[in-house]
């Protein structure tokens, strides 16, 4: 999830000149995912609320810290920060809720339905329409089969999704007004206020044990400071509809990372459902218009 869409002046092109956009592309995604599975670990000693909570909180840190923005907002600005913020606190808790729930892979499974959704939104194209159609089956596909997903986790993951949706408008909406990082800083101020109240109430003191800040430290680099800068690094060097087809494969690698570190087993069908809307998320960036 682009929690730092907009910092595009991180000094991570000379660690990073050597390595092929394609690859930076695929190491953020590993990272997101392998961050998502260790927060996910986290959630025994200071719940789903608390582990988001430790993730917003230490990502606001570092973009204020990055960009030390100034409060001085014109309304249309604070606006569309505020949104954005609160769009970005109620994705993450939704997620993290989600995660808590069912497994990793199946949680961002459905999630994508969210920006699948944005990128063929308003097309009458009978082909796009195909692609829906695949992803929707793959989704009842992942959520029918014997045994199941909890149907809370399955309806948390589709408020995610639909978080998602909105915070790539709203994303475009303060890219639009602003050229750096100062915007998205604020905006995570507000998300973490917005899922402060649900962290302490979930984890309380639990998120000030020294260990627990450290993970949490561990889990926004992971999952937002670093996966972020590499993709804003390898879409300086790619064209956007690529980079799009290459974050197709986050269901597919988010399905690896909780079998290989969570031992998650997906059954053989949701391993289908999961290709599904892989498939269908690659079939619609691949067709999808070129921007004007």
């Amino acid at each position: 999830m682009g929690l730092m869409a907009h910092a595009d002046r991180l000094p991570v092109a000379r660690l990073t000149g050597g390595i092929p956009p394609t690859a930076l592309v695929l190491l953020g995604i590993v990272s997101v995912q392998v961050g998502a599975a260790f927060a996910k670990q986290l959630f025994a000693v200071a719940g789903a609320a608390g582990t988001v909570t430790l993730r917003l909180v230490v990502a606001a840190v570092v973009l204020v810290a990055i960009w030390r923005p100034s409060l001085r907002l014109d309304r249309r600005m604070l606006v569309v920060v505020l949104s954005y913020g609160v769009v970005l606190g109620a994705m993450n808790l939704c997620f993290y809720f989600a995660l808590e729930r069912i497994p990793l892979g199946a949680a961002v499974t459905i999630e994508f339905l969210g920006p699948l959704t944005v990128a063929v939104a308003g097309s009458r194209r009978w082909l796009d329409g195909l692609w829906v159609l695949l992803a929707g089956t793959g989704v009842v596909l992942l959520t029918r089969v014997q045994g199941g997903l909890a149907l809370p986790g399955v309806l948390f993951a589709l408020a995610a999704g639909a978080c998602w949706a909105a915070y790539i408008l709203l994303a475009a909406k303060l890219g639009s007004k602003s050229s750096d990082g100062k915007g998205l800083a604020l905006a995570m101020v507000v998300g973490s206020a917005v899922a402060l109240p649900f962290g302490i109430s979930s984890a309380g003191t639990a998120m000030l044990d020294p260990v627990v800040l450290a993970a949490g430290l561990a889990v926004a680099l992971m999952s937002s400071v670093i996966p972020y800068s590499l993709e804003l690094e390898a879409l300086r060097r790619m064209p956007p509809r690529v980079f799009g087809i290459l974050m197709s494969m986050e269901p597919a690698v988010a399905a690896l990372a909780g079998l290989v570190l969570l031992g998650e087993q997906l059954k053989p069908a949701q391993w289908v459902a999961v290709c599904c809307v892989v498939v269908a998320s690659v079939g619609s960036t691949r067709s999808a218009r070129p921007e004007a």
